[in-house]
């Protein structure tokens, strides 16, 4: 078998698809990370696919090396496109041998996967009626965001706010709920302190990116005044980013992204990694369709993944959601909590490509947003 063919799609609100044909008619599926350089993602993902054309697309390690191994290497624009890529090589293998991915990945580790739904929370809303409306549908867990701007040292007034959001949820849904605050790497580390500390008596499942990830130093810090756990991860390209943080030992759980770190191979390796180092996985997932199969595939198999991300219904997809472009739409029907075992060979998914070629045709332009402290200062979004 040959790759003969690479096509790569635009697709809103904030995705990229890419599809490898193949001369014996097998086609995969994969999705990059559009960020804020979708046109610069798309150039690349077509040069690196004129590499691969004629190569044997079961050959996925030896592929891997060459598309990551360059003389420059790592950042977040070749790492999403390596992971696109190597998740379509992957879904071309199981569709040939009839079998999800997960079973060449020492096969199923458990019976179901337990997901979370996200909330909002940073421009405020009434987080605590979204969580009660999320546990009638049928979660016990969900994440919000922090906080709005923060200065590097800023009024109290603003962790307070922070503290009542989530001490309302608490209210209405009692102990027995899952709640996860994401401080999403925009608190520097003098008010990080201060808010870790005030959240600390709300029970609350884990504090997630309490410092950007290059301010990893200050992880101990906060570890060593509050017994929440922290979780980190999202925006490592690569397991030799991440050994760092298992060197250092004060973060417990940590958040691969399929559609960042080099795809799903690679998610296994550094969930496997952070399982020699007892520590929980909960990947990083809140994106399209295709990146969410694969990271089912990857929790199949791995035993210390306790709960997975999950993008239905989050609040960026503005326009349209996963289950606009794929057509068996019960892959990801949730119930009590959990997402069914995938089933089906490859990534489990039959895409709607007539949907996707429809909206790829109207264009892509997603920016994140621009925040300024009181003072002009940018503000980390």
């Amino acid at each position: 078998m040959k790759i003969t063919d690479v096509v790569v799609y635009e697709v809103k609100p904030r995705w990229i698809f890419v599809k490898v044909c193949t001369d014996e008619g097998i086609e995969g599926w994969g999705e990059m990370i559009s960020g804020t350089k979708t046109e610069t993602v798309v150039a690349g993902a077509k040069e690196m696919g004129a590499y691969l054309m004629g190569r044997n697309p079961f050959e996925i390690e030896r592929l891997w090396q060459e598309m990551y191994k360059s003389f420059f290497r790592g950042g977040p624009i070749n790492g999403t496109i390596v992971s696109g890529f190597e998740m379509a090589l992957w879904d071309i293998k199981g569709k040939y041998y009839g079998i999800p991915i997960y079973e060449f990945l020492g096969g199923k580790a458990r019976d179901r996967i337990k997901v979370y739904s996200w909330i909002g929370g940073d421009r405020p809303d009434d987080v605590a009626k979204a969580a009660l409306e999320r546990k009638k549908m049928g979660f016990d867990a969900v994440k919000m965001n922090a906080t709005e701007e923060l200065h590097y040292v800023d009024m109290f007034d603003k962790v307070q706010a922070v503290v009542d959001r989530v001490a309302s949820i608490r209210e209405v849904l009692g102990n027995d709920f899952g709640i996860a605050v994401d401080f999403h790497g925009r608190v520097h580390k003098p008010m990080a302190k201060v808010l870790a500390h005030e959240l600390e008596p709300y029970k609350l499942m884990f504090f997630e990116e309490v410092v950007l990830p290059e301010n990893e130093e200050s992880f101990q810090s906060i570890a060593n005044q509050v017994s929440t756990p922290l979780a980190t991860g999202e925006r490592l390209v690569s397991r030799w980013e991440y050994k760092r943080l298992f060197q250092q030992g004060a973060v417990d759980i940590i958040q691969p992204d399929v559609a960042l770190c080099g795809g799903i191979l690679e998610t296994k390796k550094i969930v496997s990694m952070a399982e020699a180092y007892d520590m929980a996985a909960a990947p990083h997932a809140p994106y399209g369709p295709i990146a969410l199969a694969a990271t089912l595939q990857v929790d199949v198999c791995s035993p210390n993944v306790f709960i997975q991300e999950q993008s239905l219904g989050i609040h960026y997809n503005k326009g349209f959601d996963l289950l606009d472009f794929i057509k068996n739409k019960e892959v990801f029907q949730y119930k009590d909590g959990y997402v069914d075992i995938p089933k089906k060979p490859g990534l489990g998914l039959e895409i709607d490509e007539d949907m996707v070629k429809e909206v790829s045709a109207e264009g892509l332009h997603w920016t994140n947003p621009k925040w300024r402290n009181y003072d002009g200062t940018m503000a980390e979004w």
